[in-house]
């Protein structure tokens, strides 16, 4: 299929423009789109990108001043939420959370209180049942690193316009309903 002059690729070589990477319209469909149509698309696709390396280098960021894993800072995540609302949290609360088994939550707990990051308080009433307590230091260092990340984009989202907001949750909803991941059929990979 010959490309419409309208079609015609930006100077700058963006790897989430389809003229640039799709340029035979194998895979996404844009003659109903002009120009300036693909440029706006463009514009809002490099935008996530680089909110999702931001948000990596953030979240790298929070994880060597904690001087956690990832699957550590979002047990701890969950952990200080659940002692904020007086939810009592067990070390089979955080596999189920986190989608873990319940051998490796219990690693992982053995790791954050060798770390000083967390308390096991035995239950006075069950001795075989064991609460979990995030220590207050490691809730200062969260709140100062992760915490105040999150104010921000929170603060962020605020500032929009209540049809703003609305327009970024229905955009999101889309994103998440194709976000599906399909397997190449065989003929894709000759």
């Amino acid at each position: 299929m010959r490309k419409p002059a309208e079609d015609a690729a930006p100077p700058a070589m963006s790897l989430v423009d389809p003229r640039v990477m799709d340029p035979d319209h194998e895979l996404v469909s844009r003659d109903h789109l002009s120009a300036g149509e693909i440029d706006e698309i463009v514009a809002v696709l490099e935008a996530m990108s680089l909110w999702r390396e931001r948000e990596r280098a953030m979240s790298d960021e929070a994880r060597r001043y904690m001087r956690l894993g990832d699957t550590d800072m979002r047990a701890l995540r969950f952990l200080i939420a659940a002692q904020r609302h007086g939810v009592v949290a067990t070390p089979g609360s955080i596999a189920a959370h986190l989608g873990i088994s319940p051998a490796a939550a219990t690693k992982l707990v053995d790791r954050l209180e060798a770390g000083g990051h967390i308390r096991r308080i035995a239950d006075t009433g069950d001795r075989r049942r064991t609460s979990i307590e995030v220590t207050e230091s490691t809730k200062a260092s969260a709140r100062a690193s992760v915490g105040r990340s999150h104010a921000r984009r929170f603060d962020a989202v605020a500032g929009l316009s209540p049809d703003d907001r609305r327009a970024v949750l229905r955009f999101f909803d889309a994103l998440v309903s194709s976000s599906t991941w399909t397997e190449p059929d065989e003929a894709a990979h000759l």
